[in-house]
């Protein structure tokens, strides 16, 4: 064990940043086009904003809320969650968490021993690896999402990496970073073997309200007894700056999480429970189809210009630079890219691609977007 003045192993094992490339100045001056960040440019809802909550419409606003979020948001929620995925759904099963980045560290806190493996789906977003690392647990890298074609593929991919040490896998549909979108068949393929080896599923749905070609199936719903399904008010409703998501699952798991979140941030913001309670009430709706309209235009356009298929979901393309890569690598690419003003997302950020990029095409208002996509595809086609 490590003493004064060393850190432990698993701190060290984190990265301290995972999306930025290299930050050399735009040679133009102007501030580089930030397409490495998942965000939106779009600000929330009117009365989900903060500029809308005030003391006397919501006593109590700058007070603890209970550790799991206020009882009639987690009410909403159930019954939001379980109209959409099928399964009857309590208060009791629902936790509001600080984003659903801490909701899936505290998952992987509450049903992952130290020492014991979850397999990743990869590429995959890049937080959930440093969450199992930090709690002293093995992520590993599971290349599904660019190897395998069919989902007797998906299956034999994940079975290849299982061991004794596997306890729990995890995916996101839509996908960050491809904007690929699992099919039904798949998840119901997937399940049923996570489900025959007793596995827990991490089930990121945070992009289910952006679906452009196809339709969101809910890992939930096909294994309810094994799935903490993971949602995000920060990606349904632009809102990343509140901290504000939710998980979904058995009532046994739910609890053990409420027991760790208790012990790392208490509970999910007051405010940011309380515009989010707007959003689901009726307000966040209307936000949300004109979003998703405006992205899947943007994601249309920027697949085309880089001579990708267009994203089926989400708010990501993963560009495969291999061709272009010098002497210097991936490296050299990302500080030239910085250079003529746009940071992109290195892929090994997202596991074992060394000659990929990630690009977020709702990070930046569309014309900005547009300006930095073809920076990006002059770039690729030199």
């Amino acid at each position: 064990m490590p003493k004064h003045p060393a850190i432990s192993p698993a701190a060290q094992a984190v990265r301290g940043a995972v999306y930025s490339g290299l930050a050399r100045k735009p040679a133009s001056g102007r501030p580089p086009v930030p397409l490495h960040v998942g965000d939106t440019w779009m600000d929330p809802a009117e009365g989900c904003r903060m500029q809308d909550l005030n003391v006397d419409d919501y006593p109590g606003l700058h007070r603890y809320s209970p550790v799991p979020g206020y009882p009639e948001l987690r009410d909403r929620i159930a019954e939001v969650h379980g109209r959409r995925c099928g399964v009857a759904t309590g208060r009791e099963q629902v936790i509001v968490t600080a984003g659903a980045t801490a909701g899936l560290a505290a998952s992987v806190s509450a049903l992952v021993a130290p020492g014991e493996d979850v397999l990743l789906a990869a590429p995959y977003w890049p937080l959930i690896a440093g969450s199992i690392r930090a709690f002293h647990a093995n992520p590993i890298d599971v290349p599904v999402m660019t190897e395998a074609e069919t989902a007797g593929d998906a299956v034999a991919c994940f079975e290849r990496y299982r061991t004794e040490k596997t306890v729990a896998v995890y995916w996101n549909t839509p996908h960050n970073p491809t904007g690929r979108l699992l099919d039904r068949e798949w998840l119901v393929a997937l399940t049923d073997w996570a489900r025959e080896h007793d596995l827990w599923i991490f089930s990121d749905d945070v992009y289910e309200d952006y679906v452009y070609d196809g339709e969101h199936v809910h890992s939930r719903a096909l294994a309810p007894d094994n799935t903490i399904s993971v949602h995000s008010f920060s990606k349904a409703y632009g809102m990343a700056g509140n901290r504000c998501g939710y998980l979904a699952g058995p009532e046994n798991a739910i609890g053990a999480i409420k027991r760790i979140v208790t012990n790392i941030n208490y509970s999910a913001c007051s405010a940011s429970q309380r515009a989010a309670l707007n959003a689901l009430n009726g307000a966040g709706q209307p936000w949300v189809d004109a979003a998703r309209e405006k992205y899947a235009e943007l994601g249309r356009h920027a697949a085309e210009v880089l001579g990708l298929p267009p994203p089926r979901g989400g708010t990501f393309l993963f560009p495969d630079v291999s061709g272009v890569l010098d002497e210097r690598g991936l490296d050299g690419f990302l500080g030239d890219l910085a250079e003529a003003g746009v940071l992109v997302a290195p892929g090994p950020s997202f596991g074992p691609y060394p000659n990929h990029v990630r690009l977020c095409f709702t990070a930046a208002p569309p014309d900005e977007i547009r300006r930095g996509v073809g920076i990006l595809a002059d770039h690729m086609r030199r």
